[in-house]
């Protein structure tokens, strides 16, 4: 869990949305299998329909040429191929938040797959373990209980809110600016990766934009979360939270006041991703396969 509102959030949360992406204790005790090449994400859907790109990232090259995508634009910045990209994102977010956090934090093979795989799935039920782009959070989920037997009921403890906070700060005291500069400059790789999970003619600036607003759809819950145990696992005693996707459930796990510090990062994130054509962003994009 540790950081995935780092990277929905760092890259666009992609980062990571970081901080918070799967706690040992709640859904499950396993330890994820490292991925060890890139055939070992598999696709997910299929998509049949050519879609209109609403939110446009200029430069990006990502698209095949069959697709309603405008051309190309000449490119100026040289990346690497997808499969070769994980020294040039470890050395950008090293920019972002240092070499120390980003070796602590993330899992460095195969990084912009993962982050797209995790911010595919962030509005569906379950989240990929294996392919998370970041490690568990330290120490165990922390519940409340009281009461015995049958009658027993839990809380989320506000000890465990306060497991997240230094997560959140690192994610909220990113500047969006830069933070989005990046997520432009290797764009044309996050596309890739996407289309690789069989969106042919997916476009994942709108994905993640759609993921932003499921996120920032979570309901506020008042008072204490209560909780029950009917197995190992915890879930939520209240049917509509228990319903709720992956992302939104991580959101109310962190605590009320995380989460609103998280929910406007990602407001200011989705503002700056839907205006890149008015001047935010950075330099054209690079095609795949340019090399410096």
């Amino acid at each position: 869990m540790k950081n995935t509102i780092l990277w929905i959030v760092a890259i666009a949360l992609a980062a990571g949305i970081a901080a918070v992406l799967h706690d040992r204790p709640w859904e499950a005790r396993l330890v994820a299998p490292v991925v060890t090449t890139p055939a070992a994400v598999a696709p997910t859907h299929r998509q049949t329909k050519e879609p209109l790109v609403r939110y446009p990232v200029p430069g990006a090259a990502a698209v095949p040429a069959e697709t309603s995508v405008a051309p190309p634009q000449k490119p100026t910045v040289f990346l690497p191929t997808l499969d070769e990209s994980d020294k040039a994102i470890q050395r950008a977010l090293e920019g972002l938040f240092g070499a120390p956090r980003v070796e602590a934090l993330f899992n460095l093979n195969y990084l912009v797959r993962r982050i797209v795989v995790t911010v595919d799935n962030l509005p569906k039920r379950r989240l990929p373990l294996r392919y998370l782009p970041i490690g568990p959070t330290i120490g165990d989920f922390i519940a409340k209980g009281a009461g015995s037997g049958d009658a027993r009921r839990y809380t989320i403890s506000a000890e465990n809110y306060r497991r997240y906070t230094p997560y959140v700060q690192l994610v909220t005291g990113v500047n969006t600016r830069k933070l989005v500069a990046v997520y432009v400059r290797f764009y044309p790789l996050f596309q890739k990766a996407y289309q690789d999970l069989g969106y042919q003619y997916g476009y994942f600036n709108d994905r993640l934009i759609e993921v932003i607003d499921d996120l920032l759809a979570t309901p506020e819950p008042k008072g204490p979360v209560e909780l029950t145990r009917p197995s190992v696992f915890y879930k939520f005693a209240d049917p509509h939270l228990e319903a709720l996707s992956a992302g939104q459930k991580i959101l109310i796990r962190i605590g009320p006041v995380n989460a609103a510090r998280v929910k406007a990062k990602l407001r200011d994130i989705r503002q700056a991703l839907t205006h890149l054509g008015a001047g935010h962003g950075a330099a054209p994009l690079a095609r795949f396969g340019d090399r410096r």
